[in-house]
């Protein structure tokens, strides 16, 4: 990868920059154990919902376990299921979920994957990007108006992990990025580990795209592990951050003068391999590395 030339205008990261990470209920002791350690806790509602009278709701136990979690924390909301990349249209009953949750929670801002998870209602099993086209931008755009229109929080999107070759596109990645924050007013979730995926994956070159990219617009970066299979680098949050994730983390926290928050991301399923412990021991890694006024020098300078 290319080094960022030494006449880039850096900044160093806000103090005010908060550490997250993810819960998604059920687990007490874990809560008990990483709360003292974060500013926020990221939820996700498909994973604390499920299907009831063929309609898809927010988990009872689940919610009063957040309810009583929000007397001590905000909350972050990152969805997948909103499919708003969908030529067909977005998820209405996800709507309805993020409805419950905000007149529920405290709520800092919410987020979602800039991708389509279904076509013509059947749903795809992964995620995928829209094709960065002009007129998928005016769909989008739409979309993430109505969406800042409803919730009273900042709206963040998320690049996801490529899995198949390019579609023809009017934008690069980054254009198309800045193009939906200029034209409608939301933000950026950056996923360091997303962008390690693509590098090794695919060749691409992170450094030109933090470059073109307007980092002002970065609210939230996510960090995040997980594993090779089949030769591929796999979007799978089962690990602890490695440290050339970290590297590409601390040149993004320097030159974004936004972030409020760097969320540790691990699914839910990963929590028996990583342990408490390990969780915990994470938190601790990064904030140190990242987030003390030490770190933030050391990434300015």
């Amino acid at each position: 990868m290319n080094q960022t030339p030494s006449t880039e205008k850096r900044h160093p990261a806000r103090p005010e920059c908060g550490l997250a990470t993810t819960y998604e209920g059920g687990d007490p002791r874990l809560f008990e154990r990483i709360c003292p350690l974060v500013d926020y806790l990221e939820i996700s509602p498909d994973s604390i919902s499920q299907v009831s009278d063929e309609r898809c709701t927010l988990e009872p136990a689940i919610l009063r376990e957040l309810e009583e979690a929000a007397r001590e924390k905000t909350f972050l909301i990152h969805g997948v299921g909103l499919s708003i990349a969908s030529a067909s249209g977005y998820s209405q009953e996800y709507v309805h979920l993020l409805d419950e949750l905000f007149s529920r929670l405290p709520v800092a801002w919410h987020s979602e994957h800039l991708a389509y998870t279904m076509v013509e209602g059947e749903q795809l099993g992964t995620m995928l990007p829209p094709p960065r086209t002009q007129e998928a931008l005016d769909i989008l755009c739409e979309r993430v108006s109505f969406l800042r229109a409803r919730y009273k929080v900042p709206f963040l999107l998320e690049k996801v992990v490529r899995f198949l070759p390019e579609y023809p596109g009017d934008y690069s990645e980054a254009e198309f990025l800045n193009a939906l924050c200029r034209n409608t007013g939301c933000g950026l979730l950056l996923d360091v580990y997303n962008l390690e995926c693509d590098h090794k994956n695919f060749g691409f070159n992170i450094e030109e795209f933090l470059r073109e990219l307007d980092l002002e617009n970065i609210l939230e970066m996510h960090l995040a592990g997980g594993v090779e299979y089949g030769g591929f680098q796999v979007d799978v949050h089962s690990h602890v951050t490695a440290e050339s994730t970290l590297a590409v983390a601390r040149r993004a926290l320097s030159r974004a003068p936004g972030i409020r928050a760097v969320t540790f991301e691990y699914l839910k399923e990963a929590i028996p391999r990583l342990g408490h412990d390990g969780i915990c021991g994470e938190l601790t890694r990064l904030r140190q590395t990242l987030l003390t006024p030490e770190a933030c020098y050391e990434h300015a300078g």
